[in-house]
């Protein structure tokens, strides 16, 4: 069969991209409560502390991601030698600089400015994936969608913008997009990397790795983590599994579909963490008015289309031959 006439895969479906998107993305929107929870939880308070809690979910991702799919697959999900560097280079910056930065930088700023720049990530993303990797093309459609629903973003924190985290807020502000970058690398070489390898082996083993690094880096800056309440470690147990199958789906979506297209519906996740926040923590919810979350969500909506939308294709008809 040719190229031509291969059928799309089933994860390029725009039903099925759209979908198992915002699943992922309310998986990750669930993370907030689930981690503030968590800290309550387990008695987690400083750096340290939350370097070996995120380090003991992110292991727990990686053994779940591996046990769940090799079960689905009849078979052990093992990279190949020669592929043991991508899963590397991936740890590096998808777990580990991303995650480090990221709670580097909320120690020194606000949620709400954290949220803000980490929203840019959908822009990294096309970035990199267009005038470094070249990946795909660098489009003014593309910058626009990405104008939009990082407004969107900003939109709904606005009023949490004028709010100072403490001396080193903007430094704080600088980590988190060092580690919105490290994520945009990331998906990046998921992108790339998926070609040789499957792509769900790959974000099992590097979230182990990861995880690995993290708890030896918070063990040794002295952090702390009390496994003894039964609830505590149940929310543990779920921040590793949604962990695993968000990142896991979202490995597949970056393997048969542009990394714009698919990093665009980033801008859901701050939405669904400030919506479920309201659900599960109530008394930590932030003060967003109903109005600014649709605006919010119509500015995300626009721009998620733009970057998804495509023409449709007119078939050229064929002249008979005599």
């Amino acid at each position: 069969m040719s190229p031509q006439n291969q059928k799309p895969s089933l994860a390029s479906r725009p039903a099925v991209l759209v979908a198992t998107a915002l699943l992922c993305c309310a998986l990750w929107g669930s993370a907030t409560p689930a981690i503030k929870n968590g800290y309550r939880l387990l008695e987690i308070s400083g750096v340290a502390s939350i370097m070996l809690f995120a380090g003991i979910r992110f292991l727990l991702a990686g053994l779940m991601t591996v046990a769940i799919f090799s079960v689905a697959e009849k078979k052990v999900l093992v990279p190949k030698k020669e592929n043991l560097k991508y899963v590397l280079v991936i740890s590096a910056f998808q777990t580990v600089l991303q995650y480090v930065f990221f709670y580097l930088g909320l120690d020194n700023t606000t949620g709400v400015k954290g949220t803000v720049a980490s929203g840019s990530g959908a822009f990294f993303a096309l970035l990199i994936a267009a005038l470094i990797f070249r990946q795909e093309k660098f489009t003014l459609r593309k910058i626009i969608a990405c104008i939009l629903g990082f407004s969107g973003i900003v939109l709904m924190n606005i009023s949490g913008l004028s709010a100072t985290g403490g001396k080193g807020d903007l430094l704080g502000v600088i980590f988190v997009l060092i580690s919105t970058v490290a994520a945009s690398f990331g998906s990046v070489f998921i992108k790339r990397y998926s070609a040789y390898e499957n792509p769900v082996t790959l974000s099992g083993y590097q979230f182990a790795i990861g995880g690995v690094f993290m708890i030896a880096v918070g063990l040794c800056m002295g952090g702390k983590i009390n496994l003894g309440n039964f609830v505590g470690v149940l929310d543990l147990l779920y921040l590793g599994l949604l962990s695993a199958i968000a990142y896991s789906l979202w490995s597949i979506l970056l393997k048969h579909n542009p990394v714009s297209r698919v990093s665009a519906f980033n801008f859901m996740t701050p939405l669904f963490g400030v919506l479920l926040t309201r659900i599960f923590l109530p008394n930590e919810a932030s003060n967003v008015a109903p109005l600014q979350l649709f605006f919010t969500l119509v500015l995300i909506c626009v721009g998620i289309f733009m970057l998804n939308y495509t023409k449709p294709q007119t078939s050229i008809p064929q002249k008979k031959e005599d």
